[in-house]
């Protein structure tokens, strides 16, 4: 087995270009949710395990919103790694390089994407076997200049990135024009306080804008 991205993987989140980082705290707001996002454009989400209704969230997802590509973040532990896999999670993402859960990851055969922020971060990951890789959190690392600095080394082995932190609809384009950069970490498409006023045209318009980046940079 291994965390490696099948090809129709990679191919599907590049198209997308962004994946819609999700924290939700109501399970029954994740259809709904699911739905406004993909009426935008975007088709691939990363559910956080920062809540207890994450899980619940990923199955309502797959059961109902069969077209979302679900994925699961925030995995600190091989006990994660194993409830986001029997969940039905098509990746899994983490803050950082835990070699225990890159290890589990490998082993029931979830698509893993480990955070990096050195090179030596790029060295471990990439010596267990990782090719996504999380660049988090990106803009109070140094952004995309730092990004090119640290992964030239690396980049004759296949790797590529998904920046999170700081990125948003104002420096999404310098990103995308990246070869490297896979898709972005789009957790300011849907921001806590509209969700729980149930605001999805608003998450429906900002899924919009960033599909409109992503087609306007990758077309």
């Amino acid at each position: 087995m291994s965390t490696a991205f099948p090809e129709n993987l990679r191919l599907q989140l590049r198209q997308t270009g962004v994946i819609a980082v999700l924290m939700i705290d109501r399970a029954e707001d994740a259809v709904p949710l699911a739905r406004a996002l993909l009426a935008g454009g975007v088709n691939g989400i990363e559910l956080t395990l920062r809540t207890d209704a994450a899980l619940e969230s990923l199955r309502r997802i797959r059961a109902e919103v069969p077209e979302m590509t679900v994925g699961v973040g925030t995995i600190l532990t091989p006990k994660q790694a194993n409830e986001a896999k029997e969940a039905g999670a098509s990746f899994g993402v983490a803050p950082g390089m835990n070699p225990r859960v890159v290890a589990e990851a490998i082993r029931i055969g979830l698509p893993f994407a480990p955070g990096v922020c050195t090179p030596t971060d790029i060295e471990i990951a990439i010596e267990a076997g990782c090719r996504v890789l999380k660049f988090f959190p990106s803009e109070p690392c140094g952004g995309l200049s730092y990004l090119r600095s640290i992964m030239a080394p690396f980049m004759h082995l296949g790797v590529q990135f998904i920046p999170l932190g700081g990125v948003g609809a104002g420096n999404a384009a310098h990103y995308l024009r990246e070869p490297a950069v896979l898709a972005l970490g789009g957790s300011w498409l849907a921001p806590k306080d509209i969700v729980a006023k149930g605001g999805w045209d608003v998450i429906t318009a900002l899924a919009r804008e960033a599909t409109d980046i992503v087609k306007e940079v990758r077309s």
